[in-house]
């Protein structure tokens, strides 16, 4: 319980802290802006300069303390749901969508603060007047400028809202296998078994079909082939595979298959099906069963692993000599 205690303190003290620099700012501001002149030491033509820097700052602080409040909101609220149980599906959905829309919410603060603050000085308001009279050239201009900008960013909106891919899923995109480690508004970083990351933009899971192996639950079928001569004991091999399952803590006691998938001319094609809680745990019990199959039938039956026959025919006549 007291550890407990510690974490829950620790926790509040770095949301605590969060708010302390922008606070300060919003203080100094309020003092720039209301205070600093009644002050005798300050020379009268020096008023507006202050006035406009605590104007600057109460719109840095404010903005400030609003991206705080959001990004505090919402760890308070996903402590609640934590992507480490076996069973996430729920936790990666809100995951997901509170990250891509803090991420929206977060760039129109920055940009409503930008122009608040441009909008302070009069050089810049006339020019926005201006620019607000010709707003229909401009806006065609930007619109085929970022054309694909926007569009990314109206995926990753989609991304939030239809999840076709969600934070830790498993996918295969481009060949490669991996788990979706970061999902941004315009693109989408994936974790490469190996260690490498994929990047690719968000637009492209609207436009090209892949793999989601946990788009509604975790658990996996995993499979295993085996290639064998005809002289194969299948029913042998059956009591191995539920026997070597048995054995293992990877197997989730769910699916436990072994059928002969194909017949071949120099053998037989044999497939062991299993299940498993997650893909990397079924990537585990697939290598282990592989390796506990060939070693049974290296061990006890030796003359049932794949091999090529070549038929000799002695052609030579009653009487010859070589």
């Amino acid at each position: 319980m007291q550890p407990f205690i510690v974490n829950r303190k620790q926790t509040n003290m770095k949301h605590f802290k969060r708010f302390i620099i922008p606070f300060l700012l919003l203080l100094i501001s309020v003092f720039l802006r209301y205070f600093i002149e009644k002050y005798d030491f300050t020379y009268e033509e020096s008023y507006p300069v202050f006035h406009k820097i605590g104007s600057i700052l109460m719109i840095i602080s404010i903005a400030w303390l609003l991206i705080s409040s959001l990004r505090t909101i919402k760890r308070i609220f996903l402590e609640k749901f934590s992507t480490s149980e076996v069973d996430n599906l729920r936790s990666r959905k809100f995951h997901t969508q509170f990250n891509i829309l803090e991420s929206v919410f977060i760039a129109l603060i920055i940009v409503i603060a930008i122009g608040a603050i441009l909008m302070l000085f009069d050089d810049v308001r006339k020019l926005g007047i201006s620019l607000f009279a010709s707003a229909g050239v401009a806006g065609i201009i930007v619109g085929f400028a970022a054309q694909k900008f926007i569009g990314a960013v109206i995926a990753g909106l989609q991304i939030a809202i239809t999840q076709p891919i969600r934070l830790d899923d498993v996918v295969i995109i481009e060949g490669e296998w991996g788990r979706i480690e970061e999902i941004t508004l315009t693109y989408v970083v994936v974790k490469i078994w190996d260690l490498r990351r994929l990047i690719v933009p968000t637009t492209y899971f609207f436009e090209k079909p892949f793999q989601n192996w946990t788009r509604t639950s975790a658990d996996i079928l995993g499979t295993v082939f085996i290639y064998t001569d005809y002289h194969v004991s299948f029913e042998a091999m059956r009591k191995e595979l539920t026997r070597v399952l048995e054995a293992t803590s990877l197997w989730d006691k769910k699916v436990n298959v072994l059928q002969v998938t194909d017949a071949k001319t120099n053998g037989v094609e044999v497939r062991a099906l299993m299940s498993a809680k997650d893909a990397s745990t079924a990537w585990d019990l697939r290598v282990y069963v592989r390796e506990k199959l060939i070693e049974f039938l290296q061990k006890n039956y030796p003359e049932s692993l794949p091999r090529t026959r070549i038929k000799i025919e002695d052609d030579i006549k009653d009487g010859s000599k070589n």
